[in-house]
């Protein structure tokens, strides 16, 4: 399985993670090639070599062809009408959009507003626009399948923006950040942007240390200023995670439930996946009395225990959870690609050597669909074709 470990040890901002993945391996002529379906122009995107203490990284800058003023300020509609009327592929969009979401919610949150009245002002201009979807573009090139990153360090003082001067961390990047393991580097300096911690919070679900991998490549993306204490990078390491096979160890968290509105089960889920569960499940079960209830299972990682725990207790009507560390065992897996009459399409390939075995992926088998107007049968058919001639 791909895995992108964020090292944010200076931190992460927007031209950062860019120029990371540039660094990486994802090319400039295909991400240029790729941000040129935004119905956006008059920017040239800049690519430098440069150091941080030695390390040699590339830095991205988004520079104005003409003299009038690129900041331009974007509703949140405006900018999703930006990137729903490219050609980027659904995958793509989607993250872009779950990012932009973030923040807008962050700085409604903030300023008491609607999210549809909230004016993207820094955010909205038109670099940081080629930031986050410039950083979708490259986390889908890598085939990226899982993300962790390192506790994040947080800086101090004081920045000046649209709002006025506010404290670091910014209001909205403290907001974006809940949940996540933060701690204070005592660097005075604006270290992670309200479009890094949303960046980061939208790919990734576990923090920590880094995890067992094969690493590949390592990409560093370089800050705008030079920091005393430390580089002005953020490093990012890409291999193969070596967790996606053999054994490993992880949580069940289990409730017995009689008494929840069935309605509420499908947003349980939701929220337990999106917060990092593994596997999710209600299991038909008679309680006392006779009466029909559920067995709620949740996988996951131990680090996620807690959190998911207060989830099931917000978001259910269990009034206690059970919980047990188990073993379990997976086999190895990555993605690949296939040629179909319906063109190329992603799958997921299970194993190793001789016994590995190709399996259609559902949402990028019913994107295709919807697109051709074929049956969902119909593409799965194909694939599954293909990988037997």
């Amino acid at each position: 399985m791909k895995c992108l470990y964020f090292d944010c040890f200076a931190g992460i901002s927007g031209d950062m993670m860019l120029g990371a993945l540039i660094d990486l391996g994802v090319p400039q002529k295909y991400l240029k090639t790729e941000l040129a379906k935004l119905t956006v122009a008059d920017y040239s995107l800049r690519v430098a070599n440069t150091m941080r203490m030695g390390i040699s990284a590339r830095q991205v800058s988004v520079k104005p062809r003409s003299s009038k003023p690129h900041h331009k300020h974007r509703t949140f509609k405006d900018i999703e009408k930006i990137i729903l009327k490219s050609s980027l592929s659904g995958a793509i969009k989607d993250r872009s959009i779950d990012i932009f979401t973030r923040i807008a919610k962050a700085e409604a949150q903030i300023h008491k507003k609607k999210v549809t009245e909230i004016h993207f002002h820094e955010v909205g201009a038109l670099d940081s626009i080629i930031d986050i979807v410039g950083t979708a573009i490259g986390i889908d090139y890598l085939g990226i399948e899982q993300c962790a990153a390192s506790a994040v360090p947080l800086g101090h003082g004081f920045v000046k923006c649209q709002h006025g001067t506010l404290p670091v961390p910014a209001p909205a990047t403290l907001k974006l950040l809940q949940g996540v393991p933060v701690h204070q580097s005592g660097i005075e300096a604006e270290l992670v942007t309200p479009t890094g911690a949303a960046i980061l919070t939208s790919c990734v679900k576990d923090f920590g240390p880094l995890p067992p991998m094969s690493i590949e490549s390592i990409g560093y993306g370089a800050g705008t200023r030079e920091l005393e204490a430390v580089p002005n990078l953020l490093r990012l390491i890409l291999g193969e995670s070596q967790g996606a096979t053999g054994k490993e160890y992880v949580c069940v968290l289990e409730a017995n439930i009689d008494d929840m509105n069935p309605e509420w089960a499908g947003y349980l889920m939701e929220q337990l996946f999106a917060e990092g569960a593994l596997d999710v499940v209600f299991i038909p079960v008679y309680m006392k009395k006779n009466r029909p209830a559920v067995l709620l299972q949740v996988i996951c990682a131990e680090e996620k225990q807690s959190l998911l725990t207060g989830i099931l207790f917000q978001e259910s009507t269990t009034a206690g959870v059970r919980s047990y560390r188990t073993e379990r065992v997976t086999l190895k897996r990555r993605t690949g690609k296939v040629k179909t009459k319906f063109g190329i399409v992603k799958v997921k390939i299970l194993g190793e050597g001789q016994e590995e075995r190709i399996v259609p992926e559902f949402e990028e088998c019913r994107r295709i669909a919807l697109k051709r107007k074929a049956s969902l049968q119909e593409v799965y058919a194909a694939v599954i074709n293909t990988v037997g001639s």
